[in-house]
Order: structure tokens, then sequence, then C-alpha cells
């Protein structure tokens, strides 16, 4: 069956996130790593392609999301969405709006229909403004995040700065009036000028009645998590029916890695701690890389096959400063990576199949390191999404969890989850 939906997702966990509650709909999902896998996954209705997009240079992004977008049409995908997370995290450059530049133009020039937010998750969009856990996401947590920080809420002038061309508003007080009345003003807002257009995203309504316009109205779409669900069972219940993947664990000694930085991860790898050895790995210790990712290799050998660990370079917000005093932010984002993907392909080789990752980025590290071509999410669980396997040797099952989400316990919970 030929891929109704590709999906080019700026990062590896909200991929697996979208594949998993698609999986959970019955339609059958795959997520790909290296873009030449396209071509080689068996069965699919959606493909989705997991990028590093979000926080890398604007060209090297948009090169990316062009090979990307190349390779899912070459596997029989006739449309082509863009995913960034519910925040839409991004700088004033990009990498959201020069996205959507190109798969517009990719279009013919087509209109674009944007949707920030997750209500589900206490991420909304009204009048334009964002708020995360009801909060304007410039006075949350996320107007600290490293790589990208989001210091303006209004997303149609933070948005518009990326774009080629300013981006409007189909309001929420459209929204309420029902599809005709969306349709009706997003066609009179592309009439008028307007290539871009972000629909507000104040609760569930909002999310399904843009939908609706994206879907009648073939826009390009380039969106959030709700949205993008959406839009592909939609499209999928247009084809011919393909049920769900059956899969399960696979067995095998467990381990966690852990590089994202901030409290949340900290109290998880805290709560880790009480019950299993925890090893921070020091971002500025003079020794080589190869040598730290060797001393963490002995340090764990012990354990592997006896009980759950963890290795991390998570540290407080004075450990972060110091480490990107000395190495700066890209420096020490990149030792951090090296280091834990250089970790996990040596535990992988001793014997460890079951791989918690916290943090987006570490888990694009740990795949790259493990050379994971494609994967098969596995539908909502306990713990949610984000749990899949692989389909070639050697098979692993991982959990690649966003550094910010989640409970104090998840790390020890989402290890008791990936049982066979």
């Amino acid at each position: 069956m030929t891929a109704v939906l590709g999906i080019i997702a700026d990062d590896y966990t909200g991929a697996l996130m979208v594949a998993g509650y698609l999986e959970s709909a019955g339609v059958r999902t795959a997520v790909i790593f290296d873009r030449k896998a396209a071509l080689a996954v068996p069965d699919a209705a959606v493909l989705i392609l997991a990028t590093r997009t979000r926080v890398k240079p604007v060209a090297e992004a948009m090169a990316e999301v062009q090979a990307g977008a190349e390779a899912l049409e070459a596997a029989g995908c006739t449309r082509i969405a863009y995913k960034a997370c519910a925040s839409f995290d991004s700088t004033e450059d990009g990498n959201i709006g020069p996205a959507a530049d190109l798969l517009s133009d990719r279009r013919g020039g087509a209109a674009v229909l944007m949707s920030a937010g997750y209500p589900a998750f206490n991420a909304t969009v009204h009048q334009g403004y964002l708020f995360y856990r009801g909060r304007l996401v410039s006075d949350s947590i996320k107007s600290h995040d490293p790589h990208t920080p989001m210091s303006d809420p209004d997303l149609v002038r933070f948005l518009s700065r990326q774009t080629r061309s300013p981006v409007a508003l189909l309001p929420h007080r459209i929204l309420l009036e029902g599809e005709a009345a969306a349709r009706t003003a997003f066609a009179g807002l592309v009439a008028g000028g307007s290539r871009y257009v972000l629909a507000d995203t104040s609760d569930d309504g909002d999310v399904a009645v843009s939908t609706a316009v994206a879907l009648a109205e073939d826009a390009v779409v380039v969106a959030s998590d709700p949205l993008i669900l959406g839009y592909a069972k939609a499209l999928a219940a247009r084809s011919p029916a393909m049920a769900a993947a059956n899969l399960r664990h696979v067995d095998g000694p467990a381990a966690v890695i852990a590089g994202s930085v901030g409290p949340v991860v900290l109290a998880q790898l805290a709560a880790f701690a009480v019950q299993h050895p925890v090893l921070t790995v020091d971002l500025l210790d003079p020794c080589a890389v190869a040598d730290q990712i060797e001393a963490a290799l002995a340090w764990a050998e012990p354990f592997i096959g006896a009980e759950p660990f963890a290795i991390s370079t998570a540290t407080d917000p004075a450990g972060v400063a110091r480490t990107q005093a000395v190495l700066g932010a890209a420096g020490a984002a990149q030792r951090s990576e090296c280091l834990l993907g250089g970790i996990a392909k040596g535990l992988v080789a001793r014997g460890v199949r079951r791989l918690v990752v916290a943090g987006g980025e570490t888990s694009g590290a740990v795949v790259a390191a493990l050379r994971i071509s494609w994967v098969r999410a596995l539908p909502e669980g306990p713990l949610g999404t984000g749990f899949c396997v692989t389909e070639t040797a050697p098979k692993l099952s991982l959990y690649l969890k966003p550094g910010k989400l989640g409970a104090d316990d998840i790390l020890l919970r989402a290890i008791t989850v990936m049982q066979p």
C-alpha cells in the first residue's frame, strides 16, 4: 500500500509520539531516521521522517527538509506535512517559517495552514498568543530553553519574522462558527494575499475545524501534534484499511541515557537513583571523549543484566552555566551528544537491549550512533507514546522521551513497561 501522507518531524521524540497515537488509531505507521529507508519500509499508511531540524542552522535544516520531501515523494507520498512541537520552539530565523516556505514552493506557492499548541497537554494558542501550561510561553520554562528560547508569545508576529510574507490569523471566534465559516475566512485571507495562516488552538474544537479546513482547502500543513494527527487519520480513512502493526518489546538488559537539562529530568534521575545506580558524566572533565566513554562503560559493565542503571550528563542550572561558559552552548551540546551516543553504542555492544533515552537531541544522538534507519512505534500505553522497536538486528526496544515531560518516576516505570 502506498503511504497516504509523509510527515517531516522536527525532532525524534515528536515523531514517535505522533506515530504511537496513529498506531493506537489503527493506522500503520513507520518512523524513518535515515531518509534512504523510505523506499525500504514494506507497508505503512503514514511515513514519518524524524529529523533534528528544530535546532540546526537554517540552511542546513532546509537542505534536510528538501531532501526529506524528495525521499517521501519518491516513496509515493503525495502530501507532505511538517510537524513542529506544540510550543513551536524556534529562533527568530526559523526553522518553522523556512520549512513552510519550502513546502509551499514545492506546491507552486500553495497556501499554508499553521497550527501550534496541544490543548490536551495545556499548550494553547488564543488570539495568536501561545500559552504553555497556562502561562504565556515567554513566562514559562520554554523561555529558558538553551537552544530555542521562546521570548515572544505572539506567534503571528514571531512567525512573520521567519516567513517571506506576514502571517495572518484565523481566530477562535471564527473557528467557533464551524467549518463553513472557517473555510470562508481562510479563503478570504488567502485571496487577500496571505500565503500563511495561523489558526488559533484554544481548544480541541479549534483543532477539529482547522483540520477540516486544511483538508477541504488542500493547504500545506505546518503544525504541531493534534492537527497533524487529525489530518493523518482523516487521510488514512479515505484509503484502503491497513491494521496497525502487532508489536512487542524486546527482552534483555535495560539502561537509561539522559542528556536533557532542567529540573524535570533532574527530578526523574533523583527518583531513579533511589532504587538503581546513576553515573553523571562531567562535560568539563579534561579527559578525551573516547576516554570518558570507556570509563563510563567500565562503570556500567557490572550492572548489565543485573539491574537497570542510568548514565547522564544532566546538571542543574549553575552547572549548565559553568559548562556553557567554558564550551559555549553549542560546544556543550555537541560534547554531551558525542559522549552519550558513544556510550549507548558501547552498551548495546555489551548486550543492552532496552534503552530509555531522555531528551530530544539526546535521542537523535543515540539513534545516529546506533545507526537505526527506521522503527515501528508501539501504540499508546500506560505512559503514553514514545516506545518503539527496531526491525533489524540487533533487535532493540527504545523509549525516546522529551526531556521536559513526565512524572518523577517515569524512568522507573518505563523500564517496567518495556517488558516483552
